[in-house]
């Protein structure tokens, strides 16, 4: 995920960290998903998603972070082998 932000360039990376910070915030921002990624939440910076879920004592957790067209299908990827 890391090795993702860093190529970006410098005004989409502020845009994620402030992204970041709101699902920190408030873990119900950004949309809830359905179906298979039920639980999950993606909230939208353009043409990228973070997805996180809230874990157990209102920690939240980040699955993943990417560009829209890929970003479920990793997401169920990374789900299922947990």
């Amino acid at each position: 995920m890391v090795s993702l932000i860093r190529h970006l360039h410098p005004q989409l990376k502020g845009k994620i960290r402030r992204g970041l910070d709101a699902v920190v915030e408030d873990a119900a921002v950004g949309k809830a998903l359905r179906e298979e990624l039920a639980g999950v939440r993606s909230y939208r910076i353009g043409r990228f998603r973070i997805v996180c879920r809230e874990a157990s004592g209102g920690v939240v957790e980040m699955v993943a972070i990417g560009p829209r067209r890929t970003i479920y299908q990793e997401t169920l990827r990374l789900i299922k082998r947990k």
